[in-house]
């Protein structure tokens, strides 16, 4: 079966008990804060990893632990994922894909608490990676003045810990 313009219809025939219409009290999707922090930290996201695979061939999540331990050093894994807000199974990986490529290095202790720390090869690839980070920072500040920047960042960090404090239940 085709349309007018001769495109097939078969694949977007709508099921029985479908609904079709939008919903009159759905979030509006331009107006909706979290959909639209999400969206701005996605494409940051994917817009920096493109980017540092190319260049490196490393993605943001390697990125996020480099840049970490350049300003915790010993920092365990389970700590960096508390700090990066992210599971411990992304940081396993990054940890694992850092320390075969020598650009991290573990003490001893217990798995999930060992220290980690830049070598010198992990130095110079935050050296690397940084600019290509900061670039997306540069992008969504463009225009705004040194104060307008800090005072998003506050409001940002305050949003942040407001969500830390909410009760998950409610």
């Amino acid at each position: 079966m085709t349309d007018a313009v001769g495109e097939a219809t078969t694949s977007r025939r709508v099921p029985p008990g479908a609904v079709t219409e939008p919903l009159g009290d759905a979030l509006a999707t331009d107006e909706f804060t979290p959909r639209l922090l999400a969206l701005l930290s996605n494409a940051l996201v994917w817009r920096e990893s493109q980017e540092l695979r190319r260049e490196v061939g490393l993605g943001t999540n390697d990125w996020r632990i480099v840049s970490a331990l350049a300003t915790r050093p010993g920092a365990s894994a389970t700590e960096v994922s508390e700090f990066l807000g992210v599971n411990k199974a992304v940081v396993s990986k990054s940890v694992n894909t850092l320390a075969d490529r020598d650009l991290i290095v573990l003490g001893e202790g217990p798995r999930g608490s060992r220290p980690m720390f830049l070598t010198e090869a992990g130095v110079e690839m935050h050296h690397v990676m940084k600019p290509i980070s900061k670039r997306g920072e540069d992008i969504i500040l463009e225009g705004m003045t040194a104060g307008e920047s800090r005072e998003l960042n506050a409001v940002l960090r305050g949003m942040l810990a407001r969500l830390k404090g909410a009760d998950p239940s409610v």
